[in-house]
């Protein structure tokens, strides 16, 4: 379960009904909605939220580190509230489903020190791809 809630909270963020609402949506496991997603589940829990709410919520929530927008082969933005509990993602190539994923090691530490050309590499994204056991069978 992601803790957005509580971090919003903490931090002191004004919490209106819209706000919480789009929260209490996001928050969970395995969560990756599109803003269209977001905005259909809290129009069910608060019917007058509009649209423009919810994609400024999202674009706030975005700016202040609390939520990360998943992009994957072209597919609409997707909105990952676990952006404090470091994991990749397993992306379906057919469906577009996507799971958090805790793989063993450090991928920062895999990139060879001949292969960083001086940077200083400080983030590694791993997304893995294949199909779901729907879209496999």
């Amino acid at each position: 379960m992601s803790d957005l809630l509580e971090r919003l909270r903490g931090r002191g963020w004004r919490l209106t009904s819209q706000r919480r609402v789009v929260a209490e949506v996001l928050d969970g496991e395995h969560v990756h909605l599109t803003a269209d997603e977001v905005h259909a589940r809290a129009a069910d829990r608060l019917p007058e939220i509009s649209r423009a709410t919810v994609y400024n919520t999202l674009g706030e929530l975005v700016t202040l580190g609390e939520v990360v927008e998943v992009s994957t082969d072209g597919r609409a933005k997707r909105y990952d509230p676990n952006a404090h509990h470091p994991h990749q993602h397993l992306v379906c190539t057919g469906c577009g489903t996507i799971r958090d994923v805790h793989p063993h090691g450090n991928p920062l530490a895999d990139l060879p020190a001949e292969q960083r050309y001086g940077f200083t590499v400080s983030q590694a994204e791993v997304t893995y791809r294949g199909l779901c056991p729907a879209c496999a069978g």
